[in-house]
C-alpha cells in the first residue's frame, strides 16, 4: 500500500504560478498528475517514469508545466507557469508500482491515488 499526500493547491491570477508536492511512502515505478474539472472527465497532465527520469505531457501544458521528483525525498513536484483559467480543476497525483502497461495518460495505469487539491486560475 502507497499513500501519496498532496501539497494545498491555490488561487492565482492568470499568468502566475504554482507549485504542487506529492510524497509517496513507497514504491513508485510511473507517478503522474491528473486534473478534473467540474463536468469533465479526469485527464493526464504529466508523468515521469522514476527509474529513468523520462517526462511526458498533455499537449495543453507543455511549455508551461514542468514535472519534476526528488528520489530522496520521494516526492513529486508539478510546477505550474504561465497558468490559465482553463487550468483550474482538482489535481491528483497517482502512483503505478509495477509498470503496468498502457498510456501513460490513462487513469486506469495507476493504482494509487492522492486525496486531490484544488487550483484555481482567475482571469
Amino acid at each position: 500500500q502507497v499513500q501519496l499526500v498532496e501539497s494545498e493547491g491555490g488561487s492565482v491570477r492568470a499568468g502566475g504560478s504554482l507549485r504542487l508536492s506529492c510524497a509517496a511512502s513507497g514504491y513508485t515505478y510511473t507517478r503522474g498528475w491528473f486534473r478534473q474539472a467540474p463536468g469533465k472527465e479526469r485527464e493526464g497532465v504529466a508523468a515521469i517514469y522514476t527509474g529513468s527520469g523520462n517526462t511526458y505531457y498533455a499537449e495543453s501544458v507543455k511549455g508551461r508545466f514542468i514535472i519534476s521528483q526528488d528520489n530522496a525525498k520521494n516526492t513529486l513536484y508539478l510546477q505550474m507557469n504561465s497558468l490559465k483559467p482553463e487550468d483550474t480543476a482538482m489535481y491528483y497525483c497517482a502512483a503505478d508500482t509495477w509498470g503496468r502497461a498502457g498510456d501513460w495518460a490513462s487513469p486506469g495505469k495507476y493504482e494509487y491515488w492522492g486525496q486531490g487539491t484544488q487550483v484555481t486560475v482567475s482571469s
